[in-house]
């Protein structure tokens, strides 16, 4: 597989850094990274903010403010 666009680094990101692409695909990101600052870039800060955010303690929502994220969500999903 051969990545030649920046975008096929987007939307693979995630995956990649997860170690959840196949061999070929993530040897395809890799090379695409070693000529690429900018994408370089976008997945070193990706990786920063995962470990960032792994970083943060769990804080329960209180109870009222859960379900009116869960009513917002639904409500948005009934209008897209």
């Amino acid at each position: 597989m051969r990545i030649d666009q920046c975008r096929d680094v987007v939307e693979l990101a995630t995956a990649y850094l997860e170690d959840a692409l196949p061999p070929e695909e993530a040897r395809a990101v890799e090379a695409h990274l070693a000529g690429c600052p900018g994408c370089t870039t976008y997945v070193d800060q990706m990786r920063r903010t995962v470990r960032e955010l792994g970083s943060l303690e769990d804080d329960p929502l209180p109870a009222e403010v859960r379900t009116a994220l869960l009513e917002a969500l639904r409500d948005r999903r009934r209008t897209t």
